[in-house]
This record gives C-alpha cells, sequence and structure tokens, in this order.
C-alpha cells in the first residue's frame, strides 16, 4: 500500500441542490466580517484575529468542560477522559497563537492600542467562566461587566454554580473516600 488516498470513486459534488454549502454551514460571512479594525495600522487585523481566535477555543473548551461537569455529576467517567485530554489540546493550541501575536513589536501595539480604550482581554467573559468553571471563583470579577445583563447574568450564574473541583469532591465523597459534601 502507497499511503495514497483513493479518491477516484469519490463524488464532488458541485451543485448542492438544497444542501448547506461549507461557508454556509461555517457562517463564514459571519466569522469573516466580524474583524472591525478602529485604526488603518497593519498590525490591528492581526492582533482581532488572534483574539477572536483565542475566544472560539476558549468557547470549545467551555464545552468540553461542561460535558466533563455532566459525566462527573453522573458518575460516569469514561467519557470526560476524552474530554478532558481535548481540552489539553485545545490549551495547547490556544498558547499556540500567542506565537502570532508576538511578532508584532511594542512600537506596532502602541500605535493602536490607545483606539481601544479601556477594553482588554482581562475582560474576557469566556476566560473568567473558564476560571469559575474550574473551581478559581472570585465574585469581583462579575462586577466588570454590569453593562452588558446577559454576560453578567451567565457570569453570576457560573460563579455560582459547582465547579468542576467541587463536583469530583462530591464523587469522591459518593464513592466512599471520606470527603465531605458541602
Amino acid at each position: 500500500m502507497s499511503g495514497k488516498v483513493d479518491l477516484t470513486n469519490e463524488a464532488i459534488h458541485w451543485e448542492l441542490g438544497s444542501s448547506l454549502s461549507y461557508g454556509e454551514y461555517l457562517q463564514l460571512d459571519k466569522i469573516l466580517d466580524a474583524q472591525k479594525p478602529l485604526t488603518y495600522e497593519h498590525d490591528e487585523m492581526m492582533f482581532i484575529i488572534v483574539h477572536q481566535s483565542s475566544e472560539l477555543w476558549m468557547r470549545l473548551m467551555l464545552h468540553e468542560l461542561r460535558g466533563v461537569l455532566e459525566c462527573v455529576r453522573r458518575d460516569d467517567l469514561d467519557p470526560s477522559f476524552k474530554m478532558l485530554a481535548r481540552v489539553t489540546h485545545v490549551q495547547t493550541q490556544l498558547i499556540a497563537t500567542w506565537d502570532v501575536l508576538s511578532t508584532m513589536t511594542p512600537s506596532e501595539y502602541s500605535a493602536f492600542r490607545n483606539a481601544l480604550g479601556r477594553s482588554s482581554g482581562f475582560q474576557s467573559v469566556q476566560y473568567r467562566m473558564l476560571e469559575f468553571m474550574l473551581g478559581n471563583k472570585h465574585p469581583q470579577m462579575v462586577d466588570v461587566h454590569k453593562r452588558d445583563p446577559m454576560a453578567h447574568a451567565a457570569l453570576q450564574s457560573t460563579l455560582e454554580a459547582p465547579s468542576l473541583y467541587d463536583e469530583v469532591l462530591r464523587l469522591l465523597s459518593r464513592r466512599g473516600y471520606g470527603i465531605p459534601e458541602d
């Protein structure tokens, strides 16, 4: 076997009929129209895309961690191991996006930073949700989101919900490890 994949009998669909196209399924029109630089500085586009892609990776991590939480609550750990492994790979990808950002010099960043006003990555709702889901809960971190009622409510809910740490302790208690539940 040569290791090549034979696609000679694979149908290529040029006419989609009523099926969604690749771009429609992924809603690429929305994603690719979401970059709105505030300046004419060349590097601002890269800055926006790196941060938007980071938010997408965090969204996937949140999705996986919600699945892990459900598995732990059901005392069904086998599926959670794959989800946690996926989170590890996502973290690797997330960290790698910073390699791209590091190609920008401080002076290049300074050329558009003032246009961002008080906005900061520290205000990322998803980042805070990840922290809260993993057990690092600081109630004052919700306050910065008061002007966005939906984000504030989602953060408050995540803050008040049991974290993965809490759920693992409950699981260990249910399994007889002598860990007192709340």
